[in-house]
């Protein structure tokens, strides 16, 4: 394999592309856990009826793990708004139009969502009353079961050569509640710094789906404590402002 030729860098992570593969490269301290995790989440995703990249193999590359899978020749939602701002709300409709389709299918053999935001915020440093309200507004909210991307935002979609649309990046997929998922792409756009965007975002995704505003609101502290061990010094600061916004009196 040759890694001469990099297309993405993300935080313990580095994707290559070498002709018709992509290989994201793990940093030598990730988990082999959950690398397999995410390997395994990739080819639940495939198993549905959306356009995921063929995983093709997990293997050791200098002595770090890699999984390497089909590159899609295109361009990602991000790369197309940034060239086209003038058409970016028809481009945060069709992203949410893809959201919805991918709350649409099913994966039963996902991890619950619930069970893995349970254990995080387990882990997310709160004091006790803070993860007691948490957890019990959590328990509190309606059961669902349908698929969760959990990072779903325009630099994990592509829109290929030939039109279509190609959702990257399964890490994080889940079973769950929609609105949550949603509540995750909002702060994602809050951590990338448009805030304009994440609040157009949610205004379209309530109205395709339906959804009262006031209801994907309650899981965006939920979801930010459940993130709070992940990413940089700053965005850990980030969530725990959002997470805080719980009246734990």
């Amino acid at each position: 394999m040759k890694l001469d030729k990099v297309i993405a860098v993300r935080v313990n992570k580095t994707v290559y592309r070498d002709g018709d593969a992509a290989i994201k490269v793990f940093s030598g301290d990730y988990s082999k856990a959950d690398v397999l995790n995410e390997a395994l989440n990739h080819a639940r995703a495939e198993e549905t009826a959306l356009h995921v990249p063929t995983l093709r193999e997990v293997t050791k590359v200098d002595g770090q793990w890699a999984i390497v899978s089909d590159y899609i020749e295109g361009k990602t939602l991000a790369q197309l708004m940034a060239e086209h701002p003038e058409k970016k709300g028809e481009y945060l409709a069709q992203f949410v139009d893809l959201q919805l389709s991918v709350h649409a299918q099913a994966s039963p053999l996902m991890t619950l969502l619930r069970d893995k935001m349970q254990r995080k915020i387990s882990q997310s440093g709160l004091d006790a009353t803070a993860r007691y309200e948490l957890h019990t507004r959590l328990e509190g909210m309606p059961k669902h079961r349908k698929l969760c991307h959990g990072d779903f935002n325009p630099k994990n979609i592509i829109i290929g050569a030939d039109g279509t649309v190609w959702v990257l990046d399964w890490a994080h997929a889940t079973q769950g509640n929609a609105s949550a998922d949603a509540a995750r792409t909002y702060l994602l756009f809050w951590l990338d710094g448009d805030i304009t965007g994440a609040e157009s975002y949610l205004s379209l995704f309530c109205q395709k789906s339906d959804t009262a505003r006031q209801y994907v609101e309650k899981w965006i502290p939920i979801v930010a404590a459940s993130q709070i061990g992940k990413g940089k010094p700053e965005e850990r600061e980030f969530l725990l402002r959002w997470a805080s916004v719980v009246d734990y009196e």
